[in-house]
């Protein structure tokens, strides 16, 4: 498939991705085929404790997204719209699930514009199979030894059942080693 857009633009795709999911992976997918460079970079998020830390998070998501070479991925913390000044990108890509996502996104969107009017917004929608899925249930279905094989990448779904395979406390449920 032919670039859609092919003019040197660039664009972030930010997140957690606490950990990747298959609709991260179609989003990232999506976007590269519009862009002609994507970096997908991990938020450091200082009011979150994540599951796996920040390089953790970048080494799976290289994996799910090798091959694929116009996409990069790093670390960053800070402000969004510096970080995209720095990466010199046009655009800031978000997947967008289902209509709750929109009000949140829509604000940091229209922050983002006010911040810095040269980078625009652009929403994607994963492939409809996807659009229920966020790392929060991911996380949760592997605490409790569910399968996660639909949800995730197999070298993700390892890293997932090794974080969560110490014993149970005694509300059931597995601790993150």
């Amino acid at each position: 498939m032919s670039k859609l857009i092919t003019s040197g633009r660039t664009a972030i795709y930010p997140g957690t991705f606490d950990p990747v999911t298959y609709g991260h992976v179609d989003v990232a997918k999506r976007a590269a085929e519009l862009f002609d460079r994507v970096t997908i970079c991990v938020a450091v998020n200082t009011t979150k404790t994540p599951l796996f830390s920040g390089k953790e998070r970048v080494g799976m998501i290289e994996e799910a997204v090798k091959g694929i070479e116009n996409i990069g991925v790093e670390e960053f913390e800070g402000l969004l719209v510096d970080y995209a000044l720095k990466k010199k990108a046009n655009a800031i890509v978000r997947g967008l699930r289902a209509v709750s996502d929109f009000e949140y996104e829509f604000q940091m969107a229209l922050t983002n514009r006010k911040l810095c009017k040269n980078i625009d917004t652009v929403f994607l929608m994963p492939h409809e199979k996807y659009t229920y899925l966020n790392s929060t249930i991911v996380r949760e279905i592997a605490r409790f030894g569910g399968d996660v094989s639909e949800f995730v990448p197999e070298h993700v779904k390892i890293k997932l059942t090794d974080k969560f395979r110490d014993a149970k406390p005694e509300d059931g449920r597995k601790q993150p080693r």
